[in-house]
């Protein structure tokens, strides 16, 4: 045991104990690139944090029949690094996009979840897979979609006592075309002001299915499926694309900040779609 500015940090030894800890309040840790923020503000009020970022429970890529699991203190550059991620492009595009390599080689997916922060890079993938998240506590196991997991900025399906155990990620149908950018402020490690993800089915140039995912447009990451249908059977151009622009900035509900107001997230939501056409 140790101790971060005034809240211990508990090392338990294998999952069991871990969720006995949570179970009675302690708040889990993997990475703690945001949780350590909250400490050091001093709005972090568990009684302990405890560290599950060794647990073998929670480590690892699995690779299965239908695609593969992630687990939740994996880090981002583990990630990146492990060949079963290589079929998962825009996954890859998207954790590349995060931070600095040093914050990639401690964030972990299942922290970027549980934090279900708009514009978590991370996210992003995840919705245009359709994932499911695997949670476990003391009294079992259950699994969400991604977007039954979290609800608002910073506000999940999380149970008292529960914690992600892994992420499954379907393998996409075969042809996919993969697209992620953000844009910010500053070039140095930069919090979205609006991001889009794309998958994209074409054959000779005509979209034949599309899948969009925003981050930092709305209090939760979006998915426009009306959106999304509207673009079948369109060309894949800046021309054509141009026409769902404004469809796009609609379908969004952003909010003004310091980072942005909310008219400049809907006028660059709208914008980064006619980037497809280039890929």
């Amino acid at each position: 045991m140790r101790r971060t500015g005034t809240v211990e940090i508990v090392h338990p030894r294998y999952l069991g104990e871990a969720l006995c800890l949570v179970a009675d309040g302690g708040r889990p840790l993997a990475g703690g690139t945001d949780l350590f923020v909250r400490v050091r503000r001093g709005t972090e009020t568990a009684p302990c944090l405890v560290f599950v970022g060794e647990l073998e429970e929670l480590r690892g890529v699995r690779e299965t029949e239908t695609g593969i699991e992630i687990g939740a203190a994996e880090t981002h550059a583990e990630i990146l690094a492990h060949p079963a991620t290589e079929r998962f492009a825009v996954l890859r595009l998207a954790l590349r996009a995060i931070g600095s390599p040093a914050i990639r080689a401690m964030g972990t997916l299942g922290g970027n979840l549980a934090n279900a922060s708009p514009a978590g890079d991370g996210l992003i993938p995840l919705y245009l897979h359709e994932a499911r998240v695997r949670l476990v506590s003391i009294h079992g196991t259950r699994e969400l979609a991604v977007e039954e997991f979290i609800l608002g900025p910073g506000k999940t399906a999380l149970r008292q006592g529960e914690l992600v155990r892994s992420i499954t990620v379907p393998f996409p149908r075969d042809g996919a075309q993969a697209y992620f950018r953000k844009v910010g402020r500053r070039q140095a490690l930069i919090i979205a002001v609006a991001s889009l993800g794309a998958l994209v089915w074409a054959d000779d140039g005509v979209i034949r299915e599309a899948r969009l995912a925003l981050g930092s447009v709305a209090p939760t990451v979006v998915r426009p499926r009306e959106v999304e249908g509207m673009l079948v059977n369109r060309p894949l151009t800046v021309k054509a694309l141009t026409e769902f622009r404004d469809a796009l900035s609609s379908a969004v509900r952003p909010i003004s900040d310091l980072r942005a107001s909310a008219d400049y997230r809907r006028q660059v939501a709208g914008n980064l779609l006619l980037d497809l056409a280039s890929g």
